[in-house]
């Protein structure tokens, strides 16, 4: 059986910016699915975030639903393991440098560390490392 794979759609306002801005976060764009209006950011072989402008997204959607404004409710976290402490902190600082907003404080648990943020249309985005060993533990 293939492994299963998962599209995150969130909408845009500006898919050129936003492609830009997780270009700067080290991840490409895969153009067999993206255009002008549509930007698909391969985060890994099997994990996808497809950037829709928000007309196209609102196609999506069922009728009469709205489409939540990121920047002043959450209606998802989208939380991505990393493969050390420094990998967060890598990613984490790209998002800031590339015009990313921190969404709170970073978390320090010891065997466990985190950090957020937000994108350039207020998605809450969460990197963290676990220890292996306390994981199994």
């Amino acid at each position: 059986m293939a492994p299963q794979m998962i599209f995150v759609n969130l909408p845009v306002k500006d898919v050129s910016a936003s492609k830009t801005f997780f270009e700067k976060l080290g991840y490409s764009i895969n153009p067999a699915f993206s255009d002008e209006t549509t930007g698909c950011v391969v985060i890994s072989d099997t994990i996808f975030a497809m950037l829709l402008e928000e007309p196209k997204f609102q196609s999506f959607m069922a009728p009469g639903k709205e489409i939540s404004d990121a920047t002043k409710s959450t209606e998802v976290l989208v939380t991505l393991s990393a493969e050390s402490r420094a990998k967060v902190d890598e990613l984490a600082d790209a998002a800031l440098a590339a015009g990313g907003t921190p969404a709170k404080e970073p978390l320090e648990m010891g065997f466990m560390y985190g950090r957020s943020f937000t994108d350039l249309d207020g998605h809450h985005w969460e990197i963290f490392w676990m220890d292996p060993a306390a994981a199994q533990g």
